[in-house]
Order: C-alpha cells, then structure tokens, then sequence
C-alpha cells in the first residue's frame, strides 16, 4: 500500500475561473465549463482571456461543489464558479489524479453557507495518495474502461427511454385493439375530443370520477424527527421517481404514523401521489413495501380508485394529460402550484378495462427491458466505487 501523500499546491497549480459574462456566449467558440454535476459545457464563445489546456480538471466552487470534471477538449474556458486544478503532467497522470479527486468530501472543505463555496486555499492543503507513475497509468486505465461501460449502458438507457416516449405516444392515443394491433384511422373508428382524435371506444371522465382526489393531514414542525418512518415532500417524491431511492430527508415516529395510519389512513400499495409545488406534476406509484407520510400541500393524492382502474397505464397516462392541461390546472406566477380543486378538474381519456390492461402489459413489457439496463449500471457504479477504493488506497497492487 502506498504511504506517500502530496498536497495539490505541490503537485499542480490552482486557480479560479474567470467572469464570463452569458451574453458574449453563444453556440460558437470554445467550450466553457461551469460550477454543476454534468460533463456537457455550460456555453461556447471566444469571449475570455485564459484557455485552458486539456488534462487541466475543473471543480465546482459556487452553488454545486465538487463533481471534478476532466474536459476532453484540447481548449476550454472555466467560469468563476469553478477552480481548475492544472497538474504536474510530467509526474502525475490526468486521469489518475481525476479519479482521485472523485473521492474527496468537497462539501466538507468549503464555506458553510446559504451558498455553498470553495476556494482555492481550501484545496491548497488537499492529500492525494502518491504512486508512481506506471500504476497511475494502469490504475487510470482500469478505472477508465469501467466509465467507459457505464457510459456505453447509460446511453442505451438513454436510448430506450426515447423509443418508449415513442411507443406511448402510439399506445395512449391509438390504443390497442383485441387482436393487439395499434389502431389506425383506416382500419378503426375514431372521433373527435378535447385531445384530439382518439378511439370512438373510449370516453373523457375528470380525474375525480373515479377516485379520491386529497392531500395529507398536517404534521408540524415539532412532529419531525431524526429517524422513524419516513416523511416525504416533493423533493424526496421526485427523488423515488428519477433515482428510485430518496438522498435523506424527514421522519416522524412510528407513534404518530401508527396514530395517523389508524384514523386517517395513510398511502397504500396502488395509490398515486403527485408533486404539486416547485417540479409539478411529478407521479409515484406507492409499491407494496412503502411505508412513508407526506407533507400536505407538496403532494396530492389520488386513493380509493374504482376497481376497473389499471394503476400501471394510469401512471404512464397522467403525466401525459397533465402536461396537456397544466396551464388550466397551475396557479400562482412566481411560486407555481396544484391545488386539490384543479387537479379533480383533470380530464383523461380512458379505454375499457380489458384495452387498459393490454396497454399495461405492452408498457411493462418494454420497461423491464429498460430496468434490465438500469440493474447493469447500478452494478457497474457499484463496481466503480469497489475499484476505487482498493486501486486509490494501494489496498490492492497494479505494479
């Protein structure tokens, strides 16, 4: 295990990125990065003076800290939202150094703030662990051909994702017949609705004839607690929808959800929940093991469905009419909201029961494929982080 650590300051320079103002950039020019998790370029333009080299790392410094980046591009620009970090390239290998800097805990080392905030004399002091320069290479290259799967499979996910929008597009508004075709004009009846043509068979309802439209009860400030069941807003919602798992949040007692599951009731397997401030329009459907409350006035609730309704093309319908719909249903112009009243309002067009499960067996079918992929990455992450730690700590040798 290598026991030699070197500072940045003595292994690179460091300095911040400079004002680039957003009007001076355009599609055109040189890429320029800026303070935030992704590997894209936040603009292009000619428009500044210091033109960094590749193998130059750029980290977050204003608002989203950390999440190094090693640009590809022979030349790029840096905002004043970022530190780059230009290292010894004679001594340490770019890519090495970029996988070390992965490790570190940036939200430790910065300015505790509204705004979170790096400087270049909080990453002065910085320790990386120092090896010689044949196993950066190769500890650079294992690492590398890892990021190269995960990348490959997210652009298939990426992929998949875009030629389901596809398929639903067809399948909620064409519909599948009983011989499980794609309806068409010319082979099937059609007629008009506030949505366009859709399927003389099926009928427009509001979303309230067919379920409970509501909220939750009230939990106060001193209801919060450090652990217990979970206490979901909008945020966490979001979170289950996007990651398929919540980064933190709020807990109430198992007391005082016991107490709320038995007098009010609290969300159960079928039931779907929807974001009604900040992001709307977001929908979960609650699974079998969830056992969570939420924050009244974050999230709807749709409970107590009629039992012809199939929850799996409900879930894929709803984002879709509510995007359709959202100017009728939102309020407010600053802070942007749903209110329970609108969002009962909601119209949907519904097929029978037997096309309804049709199309849920078409959807799941597709999504499992989708959630194949999603199950690789996750191990080839997992992987990732495993690989990190052994190769970055000398635990396991490349010599």
């Amino acid at each position: 295990m290598s026991k030699k650590f070197e500072t940045l300051s003595k292994i690179g320079l460091l300095r911040m990125g400079e004002t680039i103002i957003a009007k001076d950039c355009s599609g055109d020019g040189l890429p320029i990065y800026s303070a935030n998790k992704g590997n894209k370029p936040w603009a292009h333009s000619d428009h500044f003076r210091c033109k960094n080299e590749r193998g130059c790392i750029v980290i977050g410094a204003r608002g989203t800290i950390g999440y190094p980046r090693l640009p590809k591009d022979e030349l790029f620009g840096a905002t004043q939202t970022t530190i780059v970090f230009s290292p010894d390239k004679d001594h340490f290998i770019p890519e090495f150094l970029h996988y070390s800097l992965q490790q570190v805990d940036f939200e430790s080392l910065g300015a505790q703030q509204a705004i979170p905030m790096l400087t270049v004399s909080n990453l002065e002091n910085l320790t990386i662990r120092s090896f010689k320069k044949p196993e950066q290479s190769k500890i650079a290259k294992i690492l590398t051909t890892v990021d190269q799967a995960i990348e490959q499979t997210e652009a298939l996910i990426a992929k998949q994702q875009r030629t389901k929008t596809g398929l639903m597009q067809d399948l909620l508004t064409r519909g599948i017949d009983e011989d499980g075709n794609l309806r068409s004009e010319d082979t099937h009846e059609f007629k008009d609705s506030p949505f366009g043509r859709i399927p003389v068979e099926w009928v427009v309802k509001e979303l309230s004839d067919f379920c409970d439209v509501t909220s939750s009860k009230r939990i106060y400030l001193h209801d919060y607690n450090t652990e217990g069941i979970p206490f979901y807003r909008s945020k966490e919602i979001i979170e289950l929808v996007r990651e398929g798992k919540t980064l933190g949040g709020l807990y109430i007692t198992k007391s005082k959800y016991l107490a709320i599951k038995r007098i009010f009731g609290t969300p159960n397997k079928g039931d779907v929940l929807i974001s009604s401030v900040g992001t709307l329009g977001i929908c979960y459907l609650v699974r079998d093991n969830d056992r969570f409350y939420f924050k009244d006035g974050n999230l709807i609730w749709l409970r107590r469905f009629q039992k012809h309704m199939n929850r799996i093309f409900l879930i894929e319908l709803l984002p879709r009419m509510i995007n359709t719909q959202f100017d009728d249903l939102v309020i407010g112009t600053s802070q942007k909201a749903f209110t329970i009243e609108k969002l009962k309002r909601l119209k949907l067009y519904f097929p029978s029961t037997e096309e309804q499960n049709r199309l849920a067996v078409s959807v799941q079918q597709f999504q499992a494929k989708i959630d194949c992929e999603i199950q690789s990455l996750q191990k080839l992450r997992f992987l990732k982080t495993a690989l990190m730690h052994d190769l970055l700590t000398g635990k396991v040798s490349v010599r």
